[in-house]
């Protein structure tokens, strides 16, 4: 009787242990499904920033041109320190920096560590199939969470860090391409042109949109390219073909150059251009810059003088006052014109020569350019005349609108001109101010049948896929 009694109370309380045990896995199960949990994402999105577009010579030579910049971080708590020094070789032999920057990087701190800003594209594809396989080597451990509870893996993650402008041919056309600054845009650098084209088309140089792709991710977190996923492609900004040849270019500055140094000028500048086009075969200036190592002495080359500095033009302007005279037909090129010897006196002011003529044509004060002789023909125009005449040549105006921050410069008031004394200097470049684009234009007229052109620098815009739109001439 009493074995069956407890045998009985053995049973009892085995059912009660099961029924208590089924409790509790019921009460873990509800309290499981009830709790949040953070699972992965099942999606998946990818950014690819867009570039800023390149500047292009005549004859297809990358003159300014844009590469993509990527960074390497790593969470040193993650790595295995057994394979430590794996890792360390493996990054250097894959980025080309020394290991041992790489291990006092590693050093330096305790968690998340940015081994390089500067990894140029190519690298970094490489960089990001090496983080691949040092996964799969497990060089990497996983790590429990203190506030999660969760374990977590950080590899070694190759990300875009901005872009860099690249001048592969140093400095040539430098005062005419100008050159930009970095501008943050939430972590990402971008380039801003600050002079020349790289800032009178920063607009269209500009990237136009990033790409991105949404989607579900696979196994190893790469996006499953389906109906089902989205993609927005990146558009690069237009590149800018020029009209100007570097062939031609490289010639030109080294002729500015060695004029510099032979005349010990300050500055020497030329330019080339199709007349009856407008199309700028060379611009050029001996004094020029590298845009990625400005130095101090480099200041007053940054301003492009072709279009920022105006001067008194001096003895080109006598073509013109010829040209005016002409015009009206106050002069005929035949005309007997007394030169005095080379000496002459308008009121208090001696007007003189460099060679001494008694008499000469009207055509041969051009050709011998006498101050004396403009000086005498230029009385014949009246103030008004004078002034609307320089205007008409484009002084005082902006030349082109390819160039920017001009200096349009300066001519005398119509009541100055009336001046006779005004009147004789401006009429051989003095007492007005003119830029080199401005003579250039002006000078157009000569062997263009008398019609004008701006001065063109930029041919063609390039769109992706190699589409080119030809600007159309003034």
């Amino acid at each position: 009787m009493l074995a069956q009694e407890n045998k009985s109370k053995k049973i009892l309380l085995l059912y009660i242990l099961i029924a208590l045990g089924f409790a509790i896995f019921l009460s873990v199960m509800l309290a499981t499904t009830v709790k949040p949990r953070q699972l992965p994402s099942l999606y998946a999105k990818d950014i690819s920033k867009a570039q800023r577009g390149s500047i292009i010579s005549a004859d297809g030579f990358h003159l300014a041109t844009t590469k993509k910049l990527y960074k390497a971080v790593v969470n040193n708590r993650y790595i295995d320190p057994q394979k430590e020094d794996l890792f360390i070789q493996l990054f250097s032999i894959y980025s080309g920096i020394d290991a041992k920057t790489v291990k006092e990087k590693l050093k330096k701190r305790k968690g998340v560590v940015v081994l390089s800003y500067h990894i140029p594209e190519k690298q970094a594809q490489y960089l990001k199939k090496l983080a691949y396989e040092l996964r799969k080597y497990k060089v990497f451990m996983e790590l429990k969470n203190p506030r999660t509870g969760l374990r977590t893996l950080h590899g070694l993650n190759i990300l875009a860090s901005g872009e860099s402008r690249i001048y592969p041919y140093g400095n040539i056309l430098t005062p005419v391409i100008g050159y930009p600054h970095k501008l943050e845009d939430n972590g990402y650098t971008r380039i801003k042109g600050v002079k020349g084209l790289e800032k009178r088309f920063d607009d269209e140089l500009s990237s136009r949109q990033d790409g991105s792709s949404r989607g579900k991710r696979d196994v190893n977190s790469y996006i499953i390219l389906n109906k089902d996923s989205f993609t927005k492609p990146d558009i690069n900004g237009l590149d800018i073909k020029l009209t100007i040849p570097i062939s031609l270019q490289i010639k030109i500055e080294k002729m500015c150059s060695n004029m510099k140094e032979e005349l010990k000028a300050s500055q020497v500048m030329l330019a080339v251009m199709n007349s009856q086009t407008g199309k700028v075969l060379a611009i050029a200036s001996s004094n020029r810059f590298l845009p990625k190592s400005i130095r101090r002495s480099d200041y007053p080359s940054l301003n492009s003088s072709m279009i920022e500095y105006s001067f008194e033009p001096g003895s080109v302007i006598k073509p013109i006052t010829f040209a005016l005279l002409l015009e009206k037909g106050l002069v005929n090129p035949y005309d007997l014109v007394n030169g005095h010897n080379g000496r002459f006196k308008i009121g208090r002011k001696v007007i003189t020569d460099e060679h001494r003529f008694d008499w000469l044509s009207a055509e041969n004060v051009i050709v011998h350019s006498s101050n004396v002789g403009i000086a005498q023909l230029a009385q014949k125009l009246s103030g008004v005349q004078f002034h609307n005449g320089l205007k008409s040549f484009g002084f005082s105006e902006k030349s082109t609108p390819d160039m920017i921050y001009e200096k349009v410069g300066s001519i005398p008031h119509a009541t100055r001109l009336n001046n006779e004394i005004y009147k004789a200097t401006c009429s051989y470049g003095y007492g007005m101010r003119a830029n080199l684009m401005q003579l250039l234009r002006a000078y157009s007229a000569f062997s263009n049948n008398g019609r004008m052109v701006y001065p063109q620098l930029v041919n063609s815009f390039i769109e992706e896929y190699d589409q080119e739109t030809i600007l159309e001439k003034e």
